[in-house]
């Protein structure tokens, strides 16, 4: 369900409105980036003399799976865990997320008894992604098979790194933390200029700031079943849909933001 405006206890002074962002945004619970869906403050007002006012809001967003968190999940990668959510992670020492390896800085589902620990948007990645074209993709905890695809051998050259998208014919391979080292890599210069908030304008800016996206696919080697163009056209696609689930909204319109940065 879909609420346009809630209140959380990460943001006691305001409210927080249902809010679409086409251009990145870093997520105030889990510290991880987003784009798309999200829930944002929607500021309050100020008295003023003579009956006026201001009108202020903070810079506070929130994934949707961050604003409106389960207590509790399990996972069918972890059929013996149950993860509690927390909105920091437990202990002193520095812990990593079990989906992408990435650093846990922020809200957090924790097993206790075996002291795994997922993002929110992790713990939520769908186990089938459906491309519209020829691809369907599958979550994989990870790939113990070599790697016949082109991306994640042409990225980092590893099986077992993390978890992984594989496609059904067992060309195209994507690890989860492949792709966020991507989307960081290359989303730098919009959080310098847009300070992490994005707005319509800075969206449209996303095609001329981000080309290694666009050479990342077109420097993909010829595979048996399709040539170089084919093959980077099919997993540009694959990578719209994984991208779109990794930041926490796979919807059309992001499927539809990403494919212009690699066309």
């Amino acid at each position: 369900m879909k609420y346009t405006e809630i209140s959380h206890f990460a943001h006691p002074q305001h409210n927080l409105k249902y809010d679409y962002s086409e251009a990145p945004f870093k997520c105030d619970g889990c510290k991880e980036a987003g784009i798309g869906s999200r829930y944002k403050c929607s500021g309050g007002g100020g008295g003023g003399g003579g009956g006026g006012g201001y009108y202020y809001a903070c810079n506070f967003d929130l994934h949707t799976h961050c604003a409106m968190p389960s207590p509790s999940v399990t996972h069918p990668f972890y059929t013996r865990c149950s993860f509690q959510f927390m909105s920091r992670p437990p202990g002193e020492a520095a812990r990593y997320c079990n989906a992408c390896e990435k650093d846990v800085a922020g809200f957090v589902y924790h097993c206790r008894s075996c002291g795994f620990d997922l993002h929110p948007c992790c713990a939520k990645l769908p186990m089938v992604l459906v491309d519209d074209g020829e691809v369907k993709l599958y979550l994989y905890k990870k790939l113990a098979a070599p790697f016949s695809g082109n991306f994640p051998s042409h990225r980092c050259g590893r099986k077992g790194r993390s978890w992984c998208y594989r496609s059904s014919c067992h060309s195209y391979n994507f690890h989860v933390a492949c792709v966020k080292e991507m989307l960081v890599e290359n989303w730098h210069e919009i959080y310098r200029h847009t300070g992490g908030g994005g707005g319509g304008g800075n969206a449209r800016k996303l095609e001329t700031q981000i080309p290694n996206l666009k050479e990342s696919f077109h420097s993909l080697p010829n595979n048996r079943r399709h040539s170089r163009g084919k093959a980077c056209e099919i997993a540009a696609s694959a990578f719209q849909f994984v991208t779109s689930a990794v930041l926490g909204d796979p919807t059309a319109l992001i499927v539809a933001a990403v494919a212009a940065l690699i066309k």
